[in-house]
């Protein structure tokens, strides 16, 4: 079955970076969208970023652009999120997401969207203090 597993969350000071990983299995990797999500209370689930099948196509929710770097290896079955410049609002647990098909270019908000995506792994926490 599919199966998601987020690490590299942590606790980190204000302007510092993190990166986090997720790897996938379960599925052929390669076909599939993938996306980061973070959630954090009281709070709706916001998409971060996405990124193509391929990997050759990128999209970032505006809050994140130009600090957040969103990348995969196909070969390894892993997702990559490195954010830097990290803000107290940042504070959030991450998701990684499977998207529900196949897709070369990922563009526009619908692919941030939770509906666009078929599973979700636990999270990793992400707390950044001033």
């Amino acid at each position: 079955q599919v199966q998601l597993v987020e690490s590299g969350g942590g606790s980190v000071q204000a302007g510092g970076s993190l990166r986090l990983s997720c790897a996938a299995s379960g599925y052929m990797y390669s076909n599939y969208f993938m996306g980061w999500f973070r959630q954090a209370p009281g709070k709706e689930r916001e998409g971060v970023a996405t990124i193509s099948s391929g990997g050759t196509s990128t999209y970032y929710a505006d809050s994140t652009k130009g600090r957040f770097t969103i990348s995969r290896d196909n070969a390894k079955n892993t997702l990559y999120l490195r954010m830097d410049s990290l803000k107290p609002e940042d504070t959030a647990m991450y998701y990684c997401a499977k998207g529900a098909a196949w897709s070369g270019v990922v563009s526009g908000s619908d692919f941030l969207s939770p509906r666009e995506y078929n599973y979700f792994g636990q999270g990793t926490q992400v707390t950044v203090s001033s």
